[in-house]
């Protein structure tokens, strides 16, 4: 583990940041799941914790938000909302807003756009905090989108998932993940491909 200091930052969920580190990163659509099954992971978080009383070890509390992202995960695949991405421009306009800044305040190493969600490896240089950076990517193509699709309102859902890269062999799984999911969502891969910056 790096000995760099680590900032702890709370919302729905816990975001880690610390410096000269790759985060894996999710951010979703607003509507990229329905109140049915969001209820439905809330009754499956409470049965969870049931079975699993406090205090937690931190092997635990990892358990907890894996077995939340996976589900997230699965229901994100299955297609759900509008699906805004599916279209080449607002696909090109959330991709420009990932590439503006690569090689100023942070490096790509892949990415890929689905329909309703975004995955990402990036890591920020010193000085631009991940939370930025998502903020950034997130303000400027929901502007974009808005003017585009003649809409306004909110585009992206303000919760987003991250995971501090911690060693090469998960360096090379999260590529595998974003490199897959295209196939997994039963899509085609010409058109929702995974994008490698390295």
């Amino acid at each position: 583990m790096r000995d760099d200091k680590i900032e702890k930052r709370r919302r729905n969920l816990p975001h880690w940041e610390q410096d000269e580190c790759t985060y894996f990163v999710t951010y979703r659509l607003a509507d990229s799941l329905p109140g049915s099954k969001l209820a439905e992971l809330r009754a499956e978080q409470e049965n969870w914790k049931r079975l699993h009383p406090e205090p937690w070890t931190q092997k635990t509390k990892k358990d907890f938000h894996l077995f939340s992202n996976r589900r997230i995960e699965r229901w994100l695949d299955s297609g759900f909302g509008s699906c805004l991405l599916k279209t080449p421009d607002t696909r090109k306009i959330v991709e420009g807003s990932l590439t503006f800044f690569h090689d100023k305040r942070y490096r790509l190493d892949c990415y890929v756009v689905m329909p309703n969600h975004v995955h990402v490896l990036v890591k920020p240089f010193r000085g631009y905090p991940v939370s930025g950076i998502l903020h950034a990517w997130k303000s400027f193509s929901a502007h974009r989108m808005n003017r585009l699709l003649e809409t306004s309102g909110c585009i992206w859902m303000e919760e987003y998932f991250d995971h501090i890269v911690r060693s090469e062999r998960q360096l090379d799984r999260f590529r595998e993940y974003i490199f897959s999911n295209p196939k997994r969502a039963g899509l085609p891969h010409e058109h929702f491909g995974f994008q490698s910056l390295i």
